[in-house]
């Protein structure tokens, strides 16, 4: 029988994902009305950051959803409501961003074009040549249209597996990602967001890799 200290742990940990990205999100619009003087360009680094990324994000709480439904260990689907939540919300930031900035979601700029030649700009991700699903060009770390396939038919153990395989492969790609605009970028409402990604994600590699050995299996080639 859960005890009412059990129950109140279990509801922090439900509920802390979302304080945590609630107080983010505060923060980010703090700076937004404080600093903010041009709204970045269609063309600008800061709007395919946005744009791109909040793709790359769909893809990891699409992944998220697919792994809860195949496997009922306790340590994934946590793992998975974690990615959801905080990429949900993150997503729905990059896309308050482009309305804010007076953008379109979509852009006639190719994707990752903001990304040439700096730190992306043709270099190979670990991600296999092809394009991902909907026949976007792949960008870094982003799965094809047979990986999600793959994912989507495993169960149990082996979707467990998978899944911790192709989001540390996804995240070394949002790290990537989140990097560039930080080199990029002066903008400090978007490189804080960019740069908590970059810590975030990174932990989150950590501890998937540890849930791969734990399953005794090994993360693919990194891209990092």
């Amino acid at each position: 029988m859960e005890t009412p200290a059990t129950g109140a742990r279990n509801s922090f940990r439900r509920l802390a994902p979302i304080v945590l990205f609630a107080a983010v999100a505060i923060a980010v619009a703090a700076v937004w009305f404080m600093g903010r003087s041009s709204a970045p360009s269609d063309s600008s680094a800061e709007a395919g950051f946005a744009r791109d990324m909040a793709t790359h994000h769909a893809q990891a709480v699409e992944m998220s959803f697919v792994v809860r439904d195949a496997t009922s260990a306790a340590a994934i689907r946590g793992l998975a409501d974690d990615i959801i939540v905080s990429q949900a919300t993150q997503r729905g930031m990059f896309m308050g961003w482009l309305q804010e900035w007076g953008l379109n979601q979509g852009s006639v700029q190719p994707r990752m074009a903001w990304m040439a030649g700096h730190g992306h700009g043709g270099k190979p991700s670990s991600a296999p040549a092809g394009t991902a699903v909907g026949g976007e060009p792949l960008m870094p770390g982003l799965l094809t249209a047979e990986e999600m396939k793959r994912l989507r038919e495993a169960k149990g153990k082996d979707a467990e597996i998978l899944y911790l395989q192709l989001m540390i492969r996804h995240h070394e790609g949002g790290v990537e990602m989140a990097e560039a605009l930080m080199r990029l970028s002066d903008d400090e409402t978007v490189t804080t967001l960019a740069k908590h990604i970059v810590n975030g994600q990174t932990g989150e590699i950590n501890l998937m890799t540890t849930m791969l050995k734990e399953r005794g299996a090994q993360p693919l080639p990194s891209s990092l």
